[in-house]
């Protein structure tokens, strides 16, 4: 690998590290130090890999794939360790971002979306939480635009219905 994509990979790290740590965040329940063992490992994949990028894609597309990737590999051996381990309870938050916030609200913002399944999770954090487009949400996780879509309009209907006491606009109830 040249000097050139090496030291281009560590501008990219640079410039795309709090955002990456952010996105896995979300993507693994909140857990801030499996979102930051899940971005790292995210980077070393890409780095390694970096010789068979051929540009047919952004960097940031072929990175932000190899991240979700990586999140739904932590997803599946924490399942794995909880079935067999029998571990329960809720996930760790992320201490900062409680303190940001009504712990209580974010939980059960938390919860919500952890009933989602996978890809409705993926597609609802990837474009309204992390700002992709459909297109760019459908490459990164390497799923067709109109799956994204239907994946967005699931996860909003749940997310509604679950959380729809906490719409200011509804009515009470007489």
């Amino acid at each position: 690998m040249s000097d050139t994509r090496t030291r281009e990979f560590e501008a990219f790290v640079a410039a795309r590290r709090e955002r990456a740590i952010a996105l896995a965040w979300r993507l693994v329940g909140g857990d801030g130090a499996a979102a930051e063992d899940v971005a790292q490992e995210a980077f070393v994949r890409a780095y390694r890999a970096l010789g068979r990028f051929r540009e047919e894609a952004l960097l940031s597309t072929w990175f932000y794939r190899i991240l979700v990737n990586e999140a739904r590999r932590y997803r599946r051996w924490r399942w794995v360790r909880r079935r067999f381990k029998s571990e329960a309870g809720p996930e760790v938050a992320d201490p900062r971002a409680v303190a940001r916030g009504d712990p209580v609200l974010r939980l059960r913002i938390a919860r919500a979306l952890e009933r989602l399944s996978n890809g409705q999770r993926e597609a609802f954090l990837l474009v309204h939480l992390d700002g992709m487009t459909v297109s760019e949400a459908a490459a990164v996780t390497g799923r067709a635009a109109g799956t994204v879509k239907s994946h967005l309009h699931r996860a909003l209907r749940t997310l509604r219905a679950e959380l729809a006491d906490l719409d200011p606009r509804r009515e009470a109830s007489p």
